[in-house]
């Protein structure tokens, strides 16, 4: 089942005794784990008496199973969270001691009905051909918590800012999209910095987004690329100095540089040549976003000059490697040729 199948049956209350929720987005098997505990557990409950959390990598399946048949000693439901089970791995980690699966198969195939246990599985891949994944999505409730694709990320920013109750300006979206990826965990945290700043009801405009939002290493080698193409080297150094706190080395910001400005000349041959921006897309393999940026600036240089910037940037990438000058003084030193 899907992450938003299992996530409606829950908060309908329809609980199933076994969960299985594997894959690496964490965002999503801490959402089903919150919702079920909310669902199961009373406000009022003693957690030490109700929720028990085992590690599958310190503690054997046996020992979970053997919790979850002991009656509470309060009566009610008792929610036992299990995390990282590699016996669904393809390969299984070695560890100390032999995790029980017969005794995991047993309990499948008649669970207890005053006991919910969630097994986590953060991993990219279980081994579907096995017996215990088989028994665990045929008498339990299998969850795929994978990392969504980038054409759903839209969506999921207007679900999100729905949810705290703030518009995102149309301008916005390409920006959080270039931004922020698929990371969810990233979004929320993103989306309720801006929540925090406008409030309830209020509306995020790009001046802000761009103002509060956590820049990536790629956006922001956007962001110096805009510097140069207005000359304006006092922003340049600026947003060098942010990249630097944020621990990025001159080399490293050189080739992401080098990597906009190529990505610009490209757009513009093929732009020459009479391709569309999907054409492009194809051609260069970046997201959308980055091609309509760079249709953009392609119109503010020469194919020479172009060129003549990638010469300089390779020129700069040579004297820091070859250590003939000080990594952060040559770059700010092809900012100002590049602004020049």
């Amino acid at each position: 089942m899907t992450y938003m199948d299992v996530l409606q049956q829950v908060k309908k209350k329809q609980i199933a005794p076994v969960y299985l929720l594997y894959g690496t987005e964490s965002y999503f098997i801490q959402k089903i784990t919150a919702y079920i505990k909310k669902a199961v557990l009373p406000d009022d409950a003693d957690p030490s008496e109700h929720l028990s959390v085992y590690d599958l990598e310190e503690t054997p399946v046996q020992e979970v199973i053997t919790d979850a048949e002991t009656y509470p000693l309060f009566g009610g439901k008792k929610l036992i969270i299990a995390n990282n089970p590699g016996f669904l791995k393809t390969k299984p980690d070695k560890l100390p001691f032999d995790h029980d699966l017969d005794t995991l198969s047993r309990y499948l195939s008649q669970p207890v009905d005053y006991s919910i246990i969630i097994f986590t599985a953060p991993y990219e891949k279980i081994d579907e051909r096995k017996k215990v994944t088989k028994l665990l999505k045929q008498n339990g409730v299998a969850a795929e918590c994978n990392p969504i694709r980038e054409y759903e990320l839209r969506s999921w920013i207007t679900n999100l800012a729905g949810s705290m109750k703030i518009t995102i300006q149309d301008d916005v979206y390409e920006l959080l999209e270039s931004e922020l990826t698929a990371n969810l965990h990233q979004l929320r945290n993103e989306l309720y910095k801006l929540k925090l700043y406008v409030g309830e009801n209020g509306t995020v405009t790009r001046e802000i987004a761009e103002k509060l939002v956590a820049h990536s290493g790629n956006s922001s080698s956007l962001r110096l690329v805009d510097a140069v193409i207005d000359r304006d080297l006092h922003k340049a150094i600026s947003i060098y100095k942010d990249l630097e706190k944020m621990k990025e080395e001159p080399i490293g910001l050189v080739a992401l540089l080098a990597f906009q400005f190529r990505t610009i000349l490209r757009v513009k041959l093929l732009n020459k040549k009479g391709y569309s921006q999907s054409q492009m897309r194809k051609q260069v393999g970046v997201h959308p976003y980055v091609i309509k940026m760079a249709m953009q600036r392609e119109k503010k240089f020469t194919t020479d000059r172009l060129q003549e910037i990638m010469d300089k940037l390779a020129e700069t990438d040579h004297a820091i490697k070859r250590g003939g000058m000080e990594k952060g003084l040559a770059f700010e030193l092809l900012l100002h040729e590049l602004v020049q």
